[in-house]
């Protein structure tokens, strides 16, 4: 890893990303896209060592209180946040300036902040997001290697509705002719009901590709999945979105299981409900506790 001052940390929407690149390994991630214009190697990871000040600062400076969102395109617990510890320094600050978060991971290494995550729930509001893809373990490891299983990650859940945190998971992405079955889909849709997720967020069965992340896509279907990768070009060719054949028949089971239990599955639902905050009088001004 490498370190780096930052010019700004809170984007336009109130996200932020404290690293950039990654170690989790996923085969089909799309932060190794070229449009990103990351550098530096994707697993030589960028600390943006300032960004808790810069944070402290942003939050000082605002009117009202928010969620503050992180892990849209760098999770926040990869490897290196053992020895870093940004996001639990940023978290710190939001409970400090009494903000919510929500935030996003694979990690189960979440958990190590469970405390400090429930003072935020408490003071403000806090909700743990989740990407689940694959319920074969042995089939996770080899698409997503270095990071947290589905079954940790779905263990992680558990502990979460234990704590009384609100937990979303994205279901995203499922692969065309890899675990876009009906079998991965309810599994992961299990897990999901037993862990009371509030919400589920899949805009379709599939993968997108780009350049950047197509290529690094194609060597480990070369590796793992000898033949696949024509299929991929013969189904697809240079598409941006591929959406699985199974599309249908997934969507319909997605939808089904989301309104027979309650969860939100439309995606501007979940968002919606990602946003919102404890209401606070116009007038109140921010102070630290």
């Amino acid at each position: 890893m490498h370190f780096v001052n930052a010019k700004g940390i809170l984007s336009a929407s109130n996200g932020m990303n404290l690293y950039r690149g990654c170690t989790h390994g996923c085969i089909y991630c799309d932060s190794r896209s070229l449009c990103y214009q990351i550098k530096h190697d994707f697993e030589d990871i960028e600390v943006k060592q300032n960004a808790p000040a810069l944070l402290e600062d942003a939050l000082r400076r605002k009117r009202k209180r928010c969620m503050i969102g992180t892990g849209s395109m760098c999770d926040p617990y990869m490897h290196c946040e053992e020895e870093v510890q940004l996001t639990r320094r940023c978290l710190e600050i939001i409970h400090r300036y009494g903000f919510g978060v929500a935030i996003q991971t694979k990690s189960n290494r979440i958990l190590r902040d469970l405390d400090l995550l429930s003072a935020i729930h408490q003071k403000a509001r806090c909700v743990v997001q989740m990407t689940l893809t694959t319920h074969d373990e042995r089939l996770c490891r080899m698409l997503e290697p270095n990071v947290s299983t589905t079954h940790e990650r779905y263990q992680a859940l558990k502990q979460f509705q234990a704590a009384g945190i609100p937990t979303v998971v994205w279901l995203s992405p499922i692969l065309p002719f890899i675990n876009d079955t009906r079998e991965n889909v309810q599994g992961i849709l299990d897990y999901c009901v037993d862990a009371d997720v509030k919400g589920i967020i899949c805009f379709q069965f599939g993968v997108t590709l780009r350049e950047g992340d197509r290529e690094y896509f194609y060597q480990a279907l070369d590796r793992y999945f000898p033949g696949v990768k024509q299929k991929y070009i013969q189904r697809y060719g240079l598409s941006y979105e591929c959406t699985s054949d199974r599309q249908a028949e997934l969507m319909d089971l997605f939808i089904h299981t989301c309104q027979q239990h309650g969860i939100l599955y439309h995606p501007d639902d979940v968002f919606a409900y990602l946003h919102e905050f404890p209401d606070k009088s116009e007038g109140e001004q921010l102070s630290m506790f």
